[in-house]
């Protein structure tokens, strides 16, 4: 590489947004350049770097790789340069911030909604995109600034990225107000809950097993499932609408009208909720203040978070890897 005294800032800018959209014209719009500089800009990166950086594919243009190695460290170079220039102090109540936040359906419900209530109170004029999360993309996704924090479980966190646990879920058992047990007054013992239709929740799709059915399995019992589906925010209908029963987790039906929730006749084990993000925004000013808020709006007294409280001033945080 020559003199980085003679290096352009520009260009790195050029170079991440190729490397984000492979594709020269949509680089060129994202800079707000014609396409002709931007050619003249990539011209000038493979002098810079002695490498031709891109290829040319069936669909756009393909990064050699030279270009693939540059990609992490070029998005912490441009995340740290941009913190300089941002004001040391961040004011939520004139920022005007844009995020992008991954979740699962549930966590929309769960997480999202009060998070979001909270933050347009007090930064009314940040702008919040909610994505759902896909396992397989998200550490990229995150290096590249596609999203700046995602909502997952523990086994989604990696050793390369900061989390930070956000609450211990259980699950309740779910009917509608007005289902036969309820109004003769039943108590909703192991053997009628095995004789009821049920509602499963399957995100690989058209799967009839669970969690509840191997804890059944374990004391010799079976269910009836006879509805999968790979939302849970399809369930509440689903259960309004029938005799169904369902196993949901308690903060997806909380204050949730026409439902009946109350503890299933058998033990379940429940799953912990996770905020994991990027090294790149680390330190964001901006950043923390929107992870500390969610953390604020998520915090259980009732359980312990992996670290302390991450992203205050002079606290600790952790990578997930090094969780106990």
């Amino acid at each position: 590489m020559k003199d980085i005294r003679n290096l352009d800032l520009n260009l790195l800018k050029a170079l991440d947004a190729l490397l984000d959209h492979r594709n020269v014209t949509r680089a060129a719009a994202r800079l707000g350049v014609t396409q002709p500089a931007m050619s003249g800009m990539l011209t000038r990166l493979r002098d810079t770097f002695d490498d031709p950086l891109f290829v040319r594919a069936q669909r756009g243009i393909e990064p050699t790789e030279r270009a693939q190695a540059l990609a992490i460290p070029l998005k912490q170079v441009l995340g740290e340069v941009g913190a300089l220039l941002q004001p040391p102090v961040f004011d939520p109540a004139t920022a005007s911030h844009h995020f992008t936040i991954a979740s699962t359906d549930y966590a929309l419900r769960a997480i999202a909604l009060p998070f979001l209530a909270t933050l347009k109170r007090l930064a009314p004029n940040i702008k919040v995109a909610l994505v759902l999360v896909n396992d397989t993309q998200m550490l990229s996704q995150l290096e590249r600034g596609v999203i700046d924090l995602a909502l997952v479980s523990p086994e989604y966190t990696c050793p390369d990225l900061h989390a930070r646990k956000l609450f211990d879920e259980h699950y309740v058992c779910v009917v509608r107000q007005d289902h036969p047990i309820i109004r003769r007054q039943q108590d909703l013992t192991l053997e009628r809950f095995c004789e009821l239709d049920h509602a499963l929740v399957s995100y690989t799709g058209a799967g009839f097993r669970g969690a509840t059915d191997e804890a059944l399995e374990k004391m010799g019992k079976t269910r009836r499932v006879t509805v999968s589906v790979k939302s849970f925010l399809i369930v509440p209908d689903l259960l309004r609408a029938s005799d169904m029963v369902s196993i949901l987790p308690s903060r997806l039906v909380t204050d949730l009208a026409g439902l009946a929730v109350f503890e299933p006749p058998i033990a379940i084990a429940g799953f912990t909720k996770m905020a994991a993000w990027h090294e790149r925004t680390h330190r964001d000013p901006a950043q923390r203040w929107l992870r500390q808020l969610l953390f604020d709006i998520c915090f259980d007294n009732h359980a312990q978070c992996m670290a302390g409280p991450a992203d205050k001033a002079g606290a600790p945080d952790h990578m997930s890897g090094s969780a106990p």
